[in-house]
């Protein structure tokens, strides 16, 4: 009998793979736990060539976690057709969605917050800059004024709603409208008390 023929890849293909394969083992375990030789054995490669696409087992995590970061921004690019307020429902609503959708993903993010490589780090901070300015901005169009005691505030809200998608979105049956209000709530919240002459221009 002829033996099976290994599916070739293009280079670009073969590690865009590897990437996420990466990406999907995150959903059962740390990002400092994934084993190169599993990786590379469900792909059909050899541990060598995984070395060769990402230099080292740091360089790897660093593309999952940044494929897993940009997966998660365009998903949730806000929708600047909407008013500011409905801007930021949508937004909300659409992450919530992204992490039940995908939760090796979204755990990659938060997982690689915590890894010793600052590298990786950087990515993930990259993407909770990116959301607190969304965020900033849609306060901007609502005439609230930046600071940096607001952003700081944000920032950290930030962080509590990736905590609180973990714990509510991923690992409950809390309806998405649900999850959806408390996120809304609390970042409404941050904003009055880290500038309560914002109160005003924010729904009660």
């Amino acid at each position: 009998m002829a033996e099976e023929r290994r599916t070739r890849l293009s280079p670009d293909e073969r590690r865009a793979q590897l990437v996420a394969l990466g990406v999907a083992a995150l959903a059962d375990r740390p990002l400092d736990e994934l084993s190169l030789d599993e990786l590379a054995a469900q792909a059909g490669v050899s541990r060598g060539l995984v070395f060769y696409y990402f230099e080292s087992k740091q360089g790897f995590h660093r593309e999952v976690v940044r494929t897993a970061r940009d997966a998660m921004l365009r998903a949730t690019e806000p929708a600047t057709d909407l008013p500011p307020l409905d801007r930021l429902h949508d937004t909300l609503e659409r992450i919530v969605r992204f992490v039940r959708e995908h939760r090796g993903t979204f755990f990659s993010l938060v997982r690689g917050a915590a890894s010793g490589d600052l590298r990786v780090q950087e990515v993930v901070e990259q993407a909770r800059s990116l959301q607190t300015e969304r965020i900033v901005t849609v306060l901007g169009e609502m005439g609230v004024a930046e600071s940096p005691t607001l952003r700081m505030a944000l920032r950290s809200w930030v962080a509590f709603a990736e905590q609180y998608l973990v714990e509510a979105a991923v690992g409950t049956e809390v309806a998405e409208d649900d999850v959806v209000a408390l996120l809304e709530r609390t970042a409404l919240l941050v904003v009055t008390a880290a500038d309560p002459e914002s109160a005003p221009l924010l729904p009660a």
